[in-house]
């Protein structure tokens, strides 16, 4: 089959004739892929901010947003069958460490990440379990969805969380309205009763943000932090979830909070500093968050298949990865990217 690989870091991507997985576990399940998610992820990978973490031997296929329809299945597997519309959720996991008894598997002692530290989706099949597959709703394409398995879930998480803690008439601030923006934005409104507002630098995102829930946006022009305290009768937001995490986003969303105020961070690249007399005088909260578990992919699936979430994609054919990588590496991309072998 073909295959997109890492070849080596600071290289180019390259496509490859690799052996096709099977099925050889019975809790194996093997995927056709038809939709792939470009991350931004896939350009740290490429750049080698990865490769000590996952150690991943090279070459592997990139690829860690996947949907597809299985195509074979292990002995054991009773809960899809062949043929199947599926989304994957991005971990394979064990079921039986301490972390899985819980139903906190996205913090599984004895995981696999493929598309990070084994094969991925960036090809025609893929090797996951089924503790992993998502059956998908009537009416749901698995190139419509694909991105929402990494992407969207990670935006459902922190939007779920800290929707947890909002009420009705409460402040939520969102920066960054692009590729997890624009799904954080559909999952809040479709959750939570809180005002949304929307910060971010580019007005083309903050229309976008605007004609999918937002109920204020905000320019990330230098005074946005004084906006959002006007906005707010100048006590700050409850929440802020922050899909940026980089150039002054982090010290910006924390100056953003009220007093008790939650920061969620999403996106990263920089270090956050916060006096720790800040965080005791006024009881704010700082929250990382990582992709969401498996429940949270299943609910963020019966809201798309409600029309309540759904992805602005750009697609392109396995064969021109290099294209997409470069569009969305030079910010041409709006909303996801999505690789259709």
């Amino acid at each position: 089959m073909r295959a997109v690989q890492v070849i080596g870091y600071h290289d180019k991507l390259q496509l490859n004739d690799v052996p096709e997985p099977t099925a050889d576990g019975p809790l194996d399940v093997v995927v056709r892929i038809g939709g792939a998610g470009v991350c931004r992820t896939d350009l740290h990978i490429l750049e080698g901010q990865w490769a000590e973490k996952s150690q991943v031997a090279l070459p592997y296929t990139i690829g860690h947003e996947n949907a597809g329809w299985v195509h074979a299945v292990g002995s054991a597997v009773t809960n899809v069958a062949v043929g199947d519309a599926v989304i994957l959720h991005p971990l394979v996991t064990c079921g039986l460490c301490r972390a899985c008894r819980f139903g906190d598997d996205v913090h599984c002692e004895n995981n696999r990440f493929p598309g990070i530290d084994s094969d991925g989706g960036y090809a025609e099949y893929l090797l996951t379990t089924a503790r992993s597959v998502v059956p998908l709703g009537d009416g749901l394409e698995p190139a419509a969805v694909a991105a929402l398995a990494d992407a969207g879930l990670t935006a459902y998480h922190a939007a779920a969380k800290a929707a947890r803690i909002l009420h009705p008439g409460d402040f939520c601030v969102m920066i960054g309205a692009g590729g997890l923006g624009h799904i954080g934005v559909q999952v809040m409104k479709a959750i939570s009763g809180a005002t949304l507002v929307v910060v971010d630098r580019n007005p083309e995102a903050l229309t976008l943000a605007s004609e999918i829930g937002a109920d204020h946006t905000v320019l990330a022009d230098g005074g946005h932090v004084a906006a959002i305290r006007e906005l707010t009768g100048g006590k700050g937001a409850e929440a802020v979830i922050d899909f940026v995490g980089e150039g002054g986003a982090t010290a910006e969303g924390v100056a953003m909070l009220r007093q008790a105020g939650s920061y969620f961070v999403v996106g990263y690249g920089e270090n956050i500093s916060v006096p720790t007399i800040d965080m005791v005088s006024s009881e704010i909260n700082l929250i990382g968050n990582l992709v969401g578990s498996y429940n949270d992919l299943v609910e963020l699936m019966a809201l798309a298949a409600q029309g309540k979430v759904t992805l602005h994609t750009s697609t392109y054919a396995l064969a021109d990865f290099q294209q997409a990588i470069d569009d969305l590496d030079a910010g041409r991309v709006r909303g996801r990217t999505i690789l259709v072998p």
